[in-house]
């Protein structure tokens, strides 16, 4: 178990648009930082990260938390797993009290898949390096095609020894169970109840998240088996799922980033190629079609992608069918072809970085020039085949979300394929009204299930109440301003010289969270909702024992679903930012004014709200059976009338005191 000390240290040294930086581009926003979420599908920014309160916001999931929460949420670890994360990152030592059996047990099955996962990743790159079987056949073949050893140990290559059963023996043998061997699927067992490893006698490919934690693996052949596949890959499992992986993004995150730029490659040794040839920022779709998924998670980093296609253009028209799904999520898209006889890995190998570099700046060409150059030599002048073409470009126009775009790339499709725009632009129309039409039918179908809950949801809509904003701005209060000190004045009741009863006003200065704890006191107050009661529980214990309120701290020490809701209310505002307002010349009010009006008004506001409830619960209550306590009913409801006049008008007296 990691110690309370080590925890502390992470959370003080870890920065949470760093940490969110590697997995989601951030481009400054005021104080703040925003990017597109990583947890949905959307074209315009809703992610937030605050550096100066150390947490984040996904307004579109409704996510949110610390740095640790962000881990726990986009690469599924645990608790300590992200903690380690961090750790690693920081350089910072992890000590550990001894972890118990109890602890073990309590390892969910996932994360064991990760541990055989991981396990199985060190024992191949091991055997690779170590063994007599390795390094005569797996590190050989790593070596004629060039890799160093610097490369094989960054992508963590490996060998499976040809043996049946080696890798699986040696699993069970350090105690790790047959079950996840199987579910990873590293192990295959038969029904007779032998079992045998899936990539024996393969050299290895590690498959990473952008984390750096092991999903899978991918094994190539050596031998000439005509019945055994070249590429093997995992198959599918809770921590697998090959249509939203990468092969390289881990390695590739930063420099996609930074270049602002992904080049987009077939197989695993061009990803390895390129990489040791000095360009960083390339992935692989690993021998599988592109898929949505995959490109929304090159997206987090880069709105450009490059794909590299080989020279050998047989399968070159099924490939660029993925360009329009590129084209669809609001991507540019540029293509690069190799020599005849080359792809990126044979390239790579020839070339130095300098001429690498050049031949990539100057031959990546824009998707509709390259598409018409490629279809051009298939259509051979042949009109029928030329407007199929045509038609072909437009379709992939008709993908871009971007009207101007859109528009930019008919009037270039226009010149290229010396056609008029205006037949380019009606073709466009027809396409574009084709799939309005379909969304349109599909709306409807929608709206009919709408209608059926339609009043339900009015209903909801109306029972969302003044009380819930009111003990939410509670919340607020306490988590912004709650150790701080601000002057609250109250009207007090005294006697003066002549013997009546009049208000003098006195100022006392006190924390504000004192300030809330002791109105709600004065009252017996109890938040209503149960999550904020908990909340304001913990925050009024949490300042009675800290002098100061640190975000990071406090976070620490709550359930997720507190965390959840505290990370909602301290963003409210940065929320605002994701709309670039200014641009539009419409100022945004932030909260500006004074700490103790803000205070008085609500507390005064939630005790005038609660007066409402009591006269119209007293209201309520009165039956034929209870006419002989209308007068002492009337009489209640008219004391409380007076104390709710008195609130409105103090509440006057508050703003024209700050005004």
């Amino acid at each position: 178990m990691i110690t309370r000390e080590t925890i502390d240290k992470v959370f003080e040294t870890a920065r949470v648009e760093e940490v969110i930086g590697d997995f989601v581009q951030l481009k400054r926003a005021g104080s703040n930082y925003k990017g597109l979420s990583p947890f949905s599908d959307e074209r315009s920014p809703s992610f937030m990260v605050s550096p100066v309160k150390q947490i984040w916001k996904d307004f579109s999931s409704g996510k949110g938390g610390s740095v640790v929460t962000f881990l726990m949420e986009h690469e599924h670890f645990t608790y300590p797993e992200a903690i380690r994360f961090l750790a690693n990152k920081y350089n910072i030592e992890i000590e550990e009290t001894e972890v118990s059996q109890e602890d073990k047990i309590e390892a969910n099955e996932k994360e064991s898949m990760y541990l055989v996962s991981e396990f199985a990743k060190n024992y191949f790159h091991d055997t690779l390096l170590n063994s007599e079987e390795g390094k005569a056949i797996g590190l050989s073949y790593f070596k004629e095609r060039g890799f160093t050893n610097d490369t094989i140990t960054k992508f963590g290559l490996g060998y499976s020894p040809e043996s049946w059963d080696a890798f699986t023996k040696e699993a069970l043998d350090k105690g790790y169970q047959l079950e996840y061997l199987e579910k990873v699927g590293l192990t295959i067992a038969r029904e007779d109840g032998k079992h045998f490893d899936r990539f024996k006698g393969r050299v290895m490919f590690p498959i990473q998240s952008l984390s750096g934690r092991n999903l899978g693996f991918g094994g190539r052949i050596l031998t000439n088996d005509k019945k055994a596949a070249k590429y093997l890959n995992s198959p599918e499992s809770e921590i697998y799922h090959k249509s939203k992986v990468l092969y390289g993004i881990f390695h590739a995150k930063q420099a996609i980033a930074k270049q602002n730029n992904c080049y987009l490659v077939e197989g695993y040794t061009d990803v390895i190629q390129m990489h040791q040839a000095g360009i960083e920022n390339v992935v692989a779709s690993s021998g599988t079609a592109l898929t949505p998924d995959q490109i929304r998670l090159i997206n987090r980093l880069t709105k450009n992608i490059t794909v590299l296609f080989d020279g050998d253009a047989a399968g070159l028209r099924a490939s660029i069918r993925g360009i329009d799904l590129i084209l669809e999520e609001g991507m540019n898209v540029k293509v690069c072809t190799f020599p005849d006889g080359d792809d990126p890995d044979s390239f790579a190998r020839k070339n130095s970085f300098e001429d690498l570099v050049l031949y990539l700046e100057n031959n990546a060409k824009d998707f509709i020039q390259f598409k018409a150059s490629l279809l051009m030599n298939e259509a051979n002048n042949d009109p029928i085949k030329k407007a199929d073409l045509i038609r072909d470009m437009v379709v992939s126009i008709s993908k871009i979300p971007d009207r101007i775009k859109r528009e930019i790339y008919i009037q270039e499709t226009a010149r290229i394929m010396d056609i008029s725009e205006q037949v380019l632009l009606n073709t466009l129309a027809q396409m574009v009204q084709k799939d309005i039409s379909e969304a349109g039918k599909k709306l409807k179908t929608e709206q009919k299930a709408f209608e059926i809950v339609k009043d339900d949801i009015k209903v909801t809509q109306e029972k969302v109440n003044i009380i819930y904003e009111l003990e939410r701005k509670i919340i607020e209060m306490l988590l912004i301003y709650g150790s701080h000190e601000a002057d609250f004045e109250d009207y007090i009741l005294k006697t003066n010289e002549e013997g009546e009863m009049i208000e003098e006003l006195e100022t006392n200065t006190v924390k504000v969270f004192q300030r809330i704890y002791l109105s709600l006191q004065e009252d017996e107050v109890e938040l209503a909702n149960p999550l904020f009661k908990e909340i304001y529980n913990d925050l009024i214990a949490y300042f009675n024992q800290n002098e100061e309120f640190n975000i990071e701290h406090y976070l620490m020490q709550i359930s997720p679903e507190h965390s959840q809701m505290v990370t909602d209310i301290l963003m409210l505002e940065e929320k605002e930012l994701l709309h670039n307002w200014e641009t539009k010349h419409i100022y945004v009010k932030t909260k500006s004014q004074n700490v103790s009006q803000y205070v008085s008004e609500t507390i005064v506001s939630l005790r005038e709200y609660l007066i409402n409830k009591l006269i119209m619960d007293l209201m309520q209550s009165y039956t034929d059976e209870s006419a002989n306590d209308l007068e002492e009913i009337k009489t209640t409801i008219n004391d409380y009338n007076k104390l709710k006049v008195s609130l409105t008008n103090k509440i006057g007296r508050i703003r024209s005191t700050y005004l």
